[in-house]
C-alpha cells in the first residue's frame, strides 16, 4: 500500500524496535517500499527471523540484535535516528499473569530506556504502541481515549505506565510522543504457535489441521478486531502528522466496529472453506473465560479521524479474507 505522507521522509532513518515481530515487520516492510532508511532492533524473543529476512539485502535495512532492557543497545540503536516505532514488548494478559517480572522489566523498563536513548539522540518523535487493555474494569461503550478504568492485569498496569512515562518526557523535556492503543490486531506474519498466540491465527491454524477451535466462554464474548494495515495506517500518521494539537496524546487504533468470538469464528470457517470445503463443518468447542478477560471492547477512533485524518480500509470480512489468503499461502 502507498502511503503519500512517507514521501516527505526521504532520506530519513526510522528505528523500528521489535522489528521481527509481527506488527514490526510490517512497519519495517512499509517504510522500506517507500524508500526509507530503517534501522530494526529485536532480540527474537518473540519475533522472528524469517520476518525479516526478505530485508536483509536492501542496503536501506540495518538489524541491531539487542534488548531494549540494555540502556546500551538503546543508544546504539537510536544512533543518527530521526523517529522511532517502538514495537517491542512482551504482549499477552496470561503470559504477564504466568511472569509479572519479565513483563514489567520488558514493557516498562524497557520502554524508559528507549525514550531516554531517543530523547538523548534528539529523535523528533517517539510513536509507541500502547494498548486497549489500559481501558481495564471501564465498562461503558464505545472506549473514549480520555476514560479509562482500573487495570485488570499486569500487562495492562504495564502499558498504562508507558503512557505516563510518555506524557512526562513530554512536560519535562519536551519530547515528543504519540501512544497508539492497539484493538485486538491480527493479519500476516501474526504467530499461530506458542502458548500466548492470538485467537486469529491460532484458529486459522487449527481449522486448516481440521481440529476443533476451543472459544473461552460461550462465544458472546466481543472485540474489536484491527487488520494489520489500519495499524500501518496510524503509525505512519502518527509519525509525519505536522499538527501540534494530534501530538503527545494517544489514540484508539481499531476499525470501530465489534466482532463476538462466534461471530469471528464463522467468518473464519467461511473463507478458510473456499480452499477446503469440508473445514465449514468443523464444530466450534467451548471451556471457561479466562482470567483478566475482559467481556467487550470497542473503540471510538473519532479523535484519530479529526486529529490524524485516519480512514481505516479494511473492516473484519475484509480483513479476515486478507489474513486467510496469507496463511493459506505460507502454512500450507
Amino acid at each position: 500500500m502507498q502511503y503519500q505522507e512517507l514521501q516527505n521522509l526521504k532520506g530519513c532513518t526510522v528505528l523500528v524496535t521489535g522489528g521481527a515481530g509481527f506488527i514490526g515487520s510490517n512497519l519495517c516492510e512499509t517504510l522500506l517500499e517507500h524508500d526509507i532508511k530503517v534501522v530494526c532492533l529485536d532480540n527474537f524473543a518473540t519475533g522472528k527471523k524469517e520476518n525479516i529476512v526478505p530485508f536483509l539485502l536492501n542496503p536501506n535495512f540495518k538489524l541491531i540484535e539487542g534488548d531494549i532492557r540494555n540502556l546500551a543497545d538503546c543508544h546504539k540503536a537510536c544512533e543518527g535516528v530521526d523517529y522511532v516505532l517502538h514495537e517491542a514488548a512482551l504482549g499477552s494478559v496470561p503470559r504477564s499473569i504466568n511472569d509479572p517480572i519479565t513483563t514489567n522489566e520488558v514493557n516498562i523498563s524497557g520502554f524508559l530506556n528507549m525514550l531516554v536513548a531517543a530523547r538523548d539522540a534528539n529523535v523528533k518523535r517517539f510513536v509507541y504502541a500502547a494498548s486497549s487493555s489500559t481501558y481495564g474494569d471501564h465498562e461503558a461503550l464505545p472506549k473514549v481515549e480520555d476514560v479509562i478504568g482500573k487495570p485488570l492485569s499486569p500487562y495492562a498496569i504495564t502499558k498504562y505506565v508507558n503512557e505516563l512515562y510518555a506524557d512526562i518526557f513530554y512536560k519535562t523535556y519536551q519530547f515528543d510522543s504519540i501512544g497508539l492503543r492497539y484493538f485486538n490486531v491480527f493479519g500476516r506474519r501474526q504467530d499461530p504457535n506458542g502458548a500466548y498466540a492470538a485467537v486469529i491465527p491460532k484458529f486459522v491454524q487449527q481449522l486448516m489441521s481440521h481440529e476443533s477451535p476451543v472459544i473461552n466462554g460461550d462465544g458472546s464474548y466481543s472485540r474489536d478486531f484491527t487488520y494489520i494495515d489500519n495499524v500501518v495506517q496510524m503509525n505512519v500518521l502518527a509519525m509525519t502528522t505536522t499538527n501540534r494539537e494530534a501530538i503527545n496524546t494517544v489514540y484508539n487504533v481499531a476499525y470501530g466496529d465489534r466482532t463476538t468470538l462466534l461471530q469471528l469464528t464463522n467468518l473464519l470457517k467461511k473463507h478458510l472453506s473456499e480452499f477446503d470445503q469440508s473445514i465449514s463443518n468443523i464444530e466450534i468447542k467451548h471451556r471457561d473465560n479466562r482470567a483478566g478477560d475482559i467481556p467487550h471492547s470497542l473503540a471510538s477512533i473519532d479523535k484519530a479521524k479529526k486529529l490524524l485524518h485516519y480512514n481505516p480500509k479494511y473492516n473484519i470480512n475484509d480483513g479476515i479474507k486478507e489474513a486467510v489468503h496469507w496463511y493459506w499461502e505460507h502454512l500450507k
